[in-house]
């Protein structure tokens, strides 16, 4: 197998370096239009998991532009990085090949949070925090669909 059967997740691990919680809602909004992924993943077919990613992703984006947010390089934010992106990788990765999937996400997950930290702290100095958390949204969300249509498939 080559390492460009993987490249999905380790995309999906990309996005979630800057949003610890959009790899999952963007996995439960695609399984949500009919959309099945590659990997099986037991979770991505309850109800309740595809509610919770969405109204955790929506909270995220909301939250994270508050001044009281954390960095997203403490404890709890890369423990978060990396369960969703394990998660949402295995669901990108070819079936058979879900812990690779995990692993190359959350690989790409935690030193990725260090470099999308230090380039939000750059742009927070030049624009703010509200206008650098928005554009860095449609940057993760623009990114997280293209993932998703190129990566999932109609059911």
């Amino acid at each position: 197998m080559t390492i460009s059967r993987l490249l999905p997740s380790v995309l999906i691990g990309c996005i979630a370096s800057a949003r610890s919680m959009t790899p999952m809602a963007l996995i439960a909004a695609a399984r949500l239009a009919g959309r099945r992924t590659p990997g099986e993943v037991f979770l991505l077919d309850r109800s309740l998991f595809k509610a919770g990613a969405l109204v955790m992703g929506a909270g995220e984006l909301a939250g994270d532009k508050m001044k009281s947010a954390p960095d997203r390089t403490v404890f709890l934010g890369l423990a978060a990085r990396i369960a969703s992106a394990g998660i949402a990788g295995a669901a990108l990765a070819p079936r058979g090949r879900e812990p690779a999937g995990a692993a190359v996400a959350v690989a790409a997950a935690v030193p990725l949070a260090y470099v999308t930290l230090a380039a939000r702290k750059r742009a927070m100095a030049g624009i703010g925090q509200t206008r650098s958390g928005l554009v860095e949204d449609a940057l993760v969300l623009a990114a997280g669909a293209a993932v998703m249509w190129l990566s999932t498939r109609r059911s």
